[in-house]
C-alpha cells in the first residue's frame, strides 16, 4: 500500500471529500444528491465518473480507472469506497459480509423500542422498488440492527448497522416497523420542507485488500440531523486509521 499523499482537488467537484487514497483503494465523503453510477437518466454527474476523471488527471487517454465496489443512494450520503484494480474490488467485495457498515438515520415518530433487529426477507418489483415479503423464495433474508441515540417529539436519531447488504434495505425496513426515514418520498410519507433523505453512511471498517491492514472510517453527523433532533453523538469531523485520527487524510 502506497503512501497517502495529498488529493488534487482541481479535478474534483464541489461536495466530494477524499477521506483516503493510495494505489489501491480510494474512499470518499458522498454528498446528498448525487449518483454512485450512471442511470438510464443521468450519466455523466455521477460520483464514479468524477473520480474516473480525478485519477485520469484530466486526460481522457489514460489507462487509470476505478471500479465499483458498493454503491449509496442517490441521496443517501456518506462514506463510499472505489477500488483502482479489479483484483482490489473482488477483494473487497468478497469481504463484505464481515465489513462493519454503520449509518445515522432520522426516523419519524416515537420509538418503542430502545434497541432492537429487524428480520425480514426482501424482494424487488419490476419498477426497482423493494418490499419485504415472506416468500423466502424470492426474498432475500435481511437483518437490520438499530438503536436509538435520542428521541425528539416527532422524530428520532438512529445508529443502524447493516447486517446484511441489501438494496433499499434500511428504508424499507424501518419503513416496515411504522418508521420511516425522515425525507423517504419512496417507502415513507415523504416530510414537508426537507430536500434530503435523512440518511448518512457514518462509518465503515474492513481490512485493506493487499496489506490486511484493518482501515476505520468515521464522519461527522450531518447538520440536518442535529437540527430535526437536535445536538446527538457529535464528534469531530475526523476520520480514522486504525486508531490513528488524521483530518483529510493528507500526508
Amino acid at each position: 500500500m502506497s503512501k497517502n499523499s495529498a488529493p488534487n482537488t482541481r479535478f474534483m467537484p464541489q461536495g466530494i471529500r477524499i477521506l483516503y487514497e493510495d494505489r489501491d483503494i480510494l474512499v470518499i465523503d458522498k454528498p446528498p444528491g448525487l449518483l454512485t453510477i450512471a442511470t438510464d437518466r443521468e450519466q455523466s454527474k455521477t460520483a464514479y465518473s468524477y473520480l474516473t476523471e480525478y485519477v485520469r488527471k484530466g486526460s481522457t487517454t489514460s489507462r487509470k480507472r476505478i471500479f465499483i465496489v458498493h454503491r449509496l443512494d442517490r441521496e443517501t450520503s456518506g462514506i463510499l469506497i472505489f477500488a483502482k484494480t479489479m483484483e482490489a474490488k473482488e477483494n473487497l467485495q468478497g469481504q463484505w459480509d464481515t465489513t462493519q457498515k454503520k449509518y445515522l438515520a432520522v426516523v419519524q415518530g416515537t420509538m418503542k423500542k430502545n434497541s432492537d433487529t429487524i428480520t425480514t426477507y426482501l424482494a424487488e418489483t419490476k419498477a426497482h422498488g423493494v418490499y419485504s415479503t415472506a416468500d423466502s423464495v424470492n426474498g432475500m433474508l435481511s437483518h437490520t440492527a438499530y438503536k436509538v441515540l435520542k428521541q425528539s417529539k416527532s422524530c428520532a436519531l438512529l445508529e443502524v448497522e447493516l447486517l446484511t447488504g441489501r438494496k433499499h434495505q434500511i428504508r424499507v425496513h424501518l419503513a416496515g416497523i411504522g418508521h420511516p426515514v425522515v425525507g423517504d418520498k419512496r417507502y415513507g410519507k415523504g416530510t414537508k420542507g426537507q430536500k434530503r433523505l435523512a440518511l448518512h453512511a457514518r462509518s465503515i471498517s474492513f481490512k485493506h485488500p493487499f496489506s490486511g491492514k484493518v482501515l476505520s472510517f468515521e464522519t461527522q453527523v450531518p447538520p440536518l440531523f442535529n437540527t430535526l433532533v437536535g445536538i446527538a453523538g457529535s464528534k469531530p469531523d475526523t476520520s480514522k486509521i486504525s486508531g490513528v485520527h488524521r483530518d483529510k487524510h493528507r500526508e
